[in-house]
Formats: structure tokens, sequence, C-alpha cells
């Protein structure tokens, strides 16, 4: 098994280049979706965000309030350091699970956003990373996302910077052109790790 960590910045591209993997017959572990997972309704994770945090983060359907939990733990570093205590080993207990489900020969692919930041690298065989210049990045966010360029540029300033991203990089894909461009590139990462794959271990 090839456990490959894929991450980018934020309108860098990398749902596209995950979406190409599976195609070609990657094993996706989603972190993002699986942190949404781990605090549904009814779920241990849900209770000790409500203990944490208070009845005020639910909506009236028991749901966890993403907005108003969001404007709570990002406005406070200690809070957010209390949500991610709550959320990461679920988030990494889920991945280990569903990465041992996979085959001995599987290329795995870990989809983790914040993989340079929190220093994840080390975790995996390689990390591939989905490149974007900042220009790139804004044009997407604002016209694909509908963000305003003030948004848009502080959730690129909350991210590391494409320098500290591009330093952990095994694997590098190019997104700075448009899709057709994108495709070939992802092939050609892709025949890297089956090959990789398919080596014995040393």
């Amino acid at each position: 098994m090839l456990k490959v960590g894929l991450t980018g910045g934020i309108g860098a591209g990398k749902s596209e280049v995950s979406r190409l993997l599976v195609s070609y017959g990657a094993v996706l572990i989603d972190a993002d979706k699986i942190a949404r997972e781990v605090v549904e309704p009814g779920t241990p994770g849900l209770a000790a965000v409500v203990e944490a945090f208070g009845e005020d983060v639910l909506t009236s359907d028991g749901a966890l309030d993403r907005p108003k939990l969001g404007s709570i733990v990002f406005a406070d570093a200690a809070r957010l350091a209390t949500l991610n205590a709550i959320v990461h080993p679920l988030v990494g207990a889920r991945s280990a699970e569903l990465e041992g489900g996979a085959g001995p020969d599987a290329v795995v692919v870990h989809d983790v956003p914040l993989l340079t930041e929190n220093g994840l690298a080390p975790l995996y065989d390689l990390v591939v990373v989905v490149d974007a210049s900042p220009q790139t990045q804004l044009d997407r966010l604002v016209r694909l996302r509908g963000m305003t360029g003030d948004e848009a540029r502080a959730r690129m300033a909350a991210q590391a910077t494409r320098e500290q991203r591009l330093a952990i990089a095994d694997l590098v894909i190019d997104n700075d052109g448009p899709l057709t461009a994108l495709e070939p590139q992802v092939r050609k990462v892709w025949a890297e790790l089956t090959g990789r794959a398919a080596r014995p271990a040393s």
C-alpha cells in the first residue's frame, strides 16, 4: 500500500485532482468529509462538542451549526485548540479504519487541506502538492466561489504559504492553467504512484 498526502491552497484545484485520481483507481480518504461525519447528530463527536461549547452551537433540528461554531473558534485560538482536540483524533481513527479496508496494492490518497500547517507530511510515503499562483487562487475564489476579494485574501492568508507547501512536496501538480492541461499531469503522477505502490518494500 502506498500512502499519499494530497494538499494545496484554497482555490488551487485539489478537489479536481482528487476526482481524477479516484477515476484512475485511487482510494480517497477525505479529511474534510470525515470531519463533518464525526460530528453528525447522534455521534459521540457531536456530544463532546456540545459539552465543550454548549447547546448554542446546535441548530433547531439538533445538527451542528457550523457558521456559529466557526465564529467562536476562529476568533479564539484556545477554543479552536479545544475543538481540534475533539475532532482530530476522531478523524484520525476513521481515516485509519478506511485505510485498513484498502487492499495491499492500493494507492491511498489522503486529501488533507491543512497537511502543511499541521506538520503531517511524515505520516505519508509521499506528498503531492497541487500548486497554483496566488493570483490564480484569488481569481478562482472570486469567480467560481463568489467570495469578495477581501474574503478570499483572508482565507488564503490563514493557510501556509505557497513556498511552505512546495518545501514538503515530493511531487507537484501545476494547476495554473486550464482544466485540459491538468489531466495529463495527474495521469503522469498516477503512473508514478502506481509504480511506487508495486515496488516491494525495501
